[in-house]
């Protein structure tokens, strides 16, 4: 263990030449980042973990049912012990061929079939409350560690020049506040690594799992090797467009639908800003060009700089998405909308008993009647999107 421990840490691959690990030693004059220090993450990611489910019920809760915020769930399907067992045991999405044949079993129509599956998904769903009090906490602690890490750049000269990162470098020793903002952060990400296969479930989970290990691996990495003046910045930059969509988000739960709309729209300036324009500018500029020029080339230049691409590439796809987003709501006067969790919706929902095939044939064949429904509602939900 000791030999392979030696040889991933190998010192000419982790640091800039002429630089040891011995640089990185702390001492009774210095103090410098330590890798041992990282365990203290673990713990507190779960403390972080038990706060948030605190917080959840006891503050954010309150708050929500005080702001009329739906409690209750999607309307649940009436039970039906063959469905379910198609449900559960062989697929949620069955195909037309397999429709046609619950049909013919339980004497329903297709169209009710396919509303009672609909429904029977919806059911796994979390209800706007639960939605509402997940983005309050995250609201909440992205507010206060922007805050923390604005309070503390402010003071400090590489916040105004990016050259500061590397000046003097090794010998840049550990503040109290830089520790602190570091390892609550890196709690943070790790809390979400765990919570995420409990929390509401996204279209982008494979997305956002990615973008978590990126961040684990590379606060773990900027933390070691003591390249920890550019983690701050970037931490930092990150952190501003998040308050802003949890807000948006919040907002829209609350059926706030003006300001969910000018706080989306918000994010979408920020976040594109930030991400497109301020991180490759101020971040990948330092890492790429002034690194190289300060300290030279060595193997984990290459390790920082694609790592830090690659959250560069999530942020192109998810700018993508905002506009997308953005073009499609603003040409139907709606915005904000979270729309990786939402309910699948048809027009037709509100019919909750099953029609037998007879009573369908009935209506379609009637002189009276049509293949549409009363007066062409069904037509329109016929395709439900989704989400």
């Amino acid at each position: 263990m000791a030999g392979i421990l030696a040889w991933f840490w190998n010192e000419r691959f982790w640091l800039p030449h002429n630089v040891t690990w011995a640089d990185l030693k702390s001492t009774e004059e210095a103090t410098f980042p330590q890798a041992e220090d990282l365990y203290l993450a673990f713990p507190l990611a779960f403390c972080i973990f038990m706060i948030r489910l605190l917080f959840e019920r006891f503050i954010a809760k309150p708050c929500a049912l005080g702001l009329k915020v739906q409690a209750n769930g999607p309307q649940k399907a009436q039970p039906n012990a063959i469905l379910e067992k198609v449900f559960t045991a062989i697929t949620k999405h069955p195909d037309e061929k397999r429709l046609e044949g619950l049909s013919k079993q339980l004497d329903w129509d297709v169209r009710s079939i396919q509303r009672w599956f609909r429904q029977r998904r919806n059911q796994e769903k979390p209800s706007t409350l639960t939605k509402f009090c997940e983005s309050m906490w995250r609201f909440t602690f992205y507010l206060y560690i922007f805050t923390y890490g604005v309070r503390f750049l402010k003071k400090t000269p590489w916040l105004w020049n990016t050259r500061q990162c590397w000046s003097g470098y090794p010998n840049q020793p550990l503040m109290p506040d830089l520790h602190y903002y570091y390892i609550v952060e890196l709690s943070f990400y790790w809390s979400l690594m765990f919570s995420q296969f409990i929390d509401i479930k996204r279209k982008d989970f494979g997305i956002m799992f990615t973008h978590h290990i990126v961040t684990v691996i590379l606060i773990t990495f900027s933390y070691v090797t003591n390249l920890t003046r550019v983690g701050t910045l970037t931490l930092c930059l990150h952190d501003a467009a998040d308050i802003v969509l949890e807000a948006a988000k919040m907002a829209n739960y609350c059926k706030c639908q003006k300001l969910s709309d000018l706080l989306f729209l918000t994010f979408a300036i920020v976040f594109i800003v930030s991400r497109l324009g301020i991180y490759p500018l101020w971040i990948l500029n330092t890492t790429l060009f002034e690194l190289h020029e300060a300290l030279g080339n060595f193997p984990a230049w290459w390790v920082l700089n694609i790592l830090l691409a690659v959250l560069q590439v999530l942020h192109c796809f998810w700018s993508y998405l905002i506009i997308k987003a953005a073009y499609k709501a603003i040409s139907k006067g709606k915005v904000a909308k979270d729309d990786r969790s939402d309910i699948e919706s048809s027009s037709d929902e509100e019919e909750t008993g099953p029609r037998s095939k007879t009573s369908h044939s009935t209506i379609t064949t009637n002189g009276t009647g049509s293949a549409n429904g009363t007066n062409g509602y069904l037509t329109s939900g016929t395709c439900s999107e989704e989400h």
